[in-house]
């Protein structure tokens, strides 16, 4: 996708040396952000609102109450309805519900963005009709994003507008915004569907062109399996950055066919080293169980239920077989990227899916030995991509050196095993959004008022996410009178 950083100036607001914080073992202490006074609602007036639910503004009401850090509440209440309040462009379109949902400085709607900016609405949907809809045409506007170009992660409203990477080569069909490679983009499309229909038991949304879309996604991997070639993606970008584009006349850089799905852009919109992104694989396994399970549901023919759970198994077995490695200092790790040659990247990123990440969506078991030896890797020094000052976290080559994603930490606070580790990734957050009320992409790990992207709504929600978590899982925590 475009570079974040370039679409949108990093914005800086000025925060006064506070107390310091007090940190969790081995976590970075941080400075306190003064206190805003008066904590008003940074959210848009009612009227320009862009979709309202009254389920929505009931949980706000009803887990800000559950708070007792002033601040932390007011971030909450800013952060949870973003997405509603500023993305989201309702509509019903030949009889059926039809969403767009923008990712917020960007106006395009990334595949992957737009799941997690619905996820944590999914458990109110079944007792709002309104919020039910409009996720119903999120899923309708998916499949037919995918029917449109199933390589592509990123889309426009309309199929008339022209998008700023047109002179792309690659296959820039009408209404697509970028057409970058990433596997985790057709799993997004799965899980939000999976996600709707535990929630809810609806299956109306469901028609004849999902069921297209998921044949369309199931050819997708299966092509790019690259078991009898390279099939017919290709992407070339005349970019400064070599993260942008792709080598060897598009192909992407060599990989040894092993069964694993082959992605050339990770979650993050950067190339790839290698081709086989084990986070991607696996969560790839995953998505490919729950399609079977909804195929079950839907009575679809039984031949298409047993070939997608024994893609899924290839998968497993190969991620098992192949992406797998011995790390020098920390044991039996998950690679973040394997060629099949041998060769392996060790690493994490803040994108999900990534490391980190995996048991949150199902690709592991949160116990897996491998998965704690990732976490380990993840969050300390053997991961390039951890920074730490006096904040910590992981962070990308999509952003400068020294930046820690809030979304790290607030899969830090997901994944946790214990209550302290959850109320350390809430300050971290807290302090991090430096005034402003909002998560942003990311920050400098020694000073949070420096970031880029004031208008994330991913993050956004996300955080309500590790909210309702707390809430749900460790009251107590939020009981606190200052996080």
């Amino acid at each position: 996708m475009m570079k974040r950083r370039e679409f949108l100036a990093t914005t800086a607001f000025a925060i006064a040396a506070g107390a310091s914080a007090v940190s969790a073992p081995g976590m970075a202490s941080a400075e306190r952000t003064p206190e805003v006074a008066p904590l008003r609602s940074h959210r848009p007036p009612p009227s320009q609102r862009r979709f309202v639910s009254q389920a929505v503004e009931k949980t706000i009401r009803t887990v800000s109450a559950k708070i007792a850090d002033p601040e932390l509440a007011w971030i909450f209440q800013n952060c949870y309805p973003n997405p509603l309040d500023t993305t989201v462009d309702f509509t019903v379109a030949n009889g059926r519900p039809d969403t767009f949902v923008i990712t917020g400085d960007i106006p395009a709607m990334w595949l992957r963005d737009t799941m997690y900016q619905m996820w944590p609405y999914l458990p109110l949907a079944r007792h709002d009709p309104h919020l039910r809809t409009m996720i119903q045409g999120v899923v309708h506007r998916m499949a037919q994003c995918v029917l449109i170009a199933p390589y592509a992660e990123a889309f426009l409203k309309t199929t008339r507008q022209k998008s700023i990477w047109q002179t792309d080569h690659t296959h820039m069909a009408p209404g697509v915004w970028e057409h970058k490679w990433e596997v985790d983009s057709l799993c997004a499309v799965i899980r939000l569907s999976f996600g709707y229909w535990q929630s809810t038991g609806d299956t109306s949304p469901f028609d004849a062109d999902w069921l297209t879309a998921m044949d369309r996604i199931v050819e997708t991997f299966h092509v790019q399996q690259r078991l009898t070639g390279p099939g017919p993606y290709r992407f070339q970008r005349a970019a400064w950055n070599s993260t942008d584009t792709l080598p060897r006349g598009g192909l992407g850089f060599p990989a040894k066919p092993n069964g694993l799905i082959y992605t050339m852009f990770r979650p993050s919109d950067d190339a790839v080293i290698y081709p086989l992104h084990i986070p991607d694989n696996l969560l790839a396994a995953a998505s490919l169980e729950h399609l079977a399970s909804l195929y079950t549901v839907l009575k679809v023919d039984d031949k298409k239920i047993a070939a997608c759970r024994q893609f899924a198994a290839t998968l497993r077995t190969a991620v098992a077989t192949f992406g797998v490695h011995p790390h020098p200092a920390i044991g039996k790790v998950y690679a973040y990227e394997v060629d099949g040659f041998g060769n392996a990247v060790f690493m994490d990123d803040a994108n999900w899916p990534g490391l980190l990440s995996l048991p949150y969506l199902g690709a592991c078991r949160a116990n897996d030995p491998i998965y704690q030896a990732c976490r380990s890797l993840a969050w300390g020094s053997d991961n390039p991509y951890f920074f730490k000052g006096k904040f910590e976290g992981i962070g990308s080559i999509h952003t400068p050196s020294g930046n820690v994603w809030p979304l790290s930490l607030i899969m830090y606070g997901l994944t946790a095993a214990s209550p302290k580790e959850v109320a350390w990734a809430l300050r971290q957050l807290k302090l991090s959004s430096a005034g402003t009320g909002f998560m942003h992409e990311s920050f400098n790990c020694d000073n949070p008022a420096s970031f880029t992207r004031p208008w994330f709504a991913m993050a956004n929600v996300m955080f309500g996410e590790l909210i309702l978590h707390a809430a749900q899982h460790h009251p107590d925590i939020l009981r606190q009178a200052r996080i």
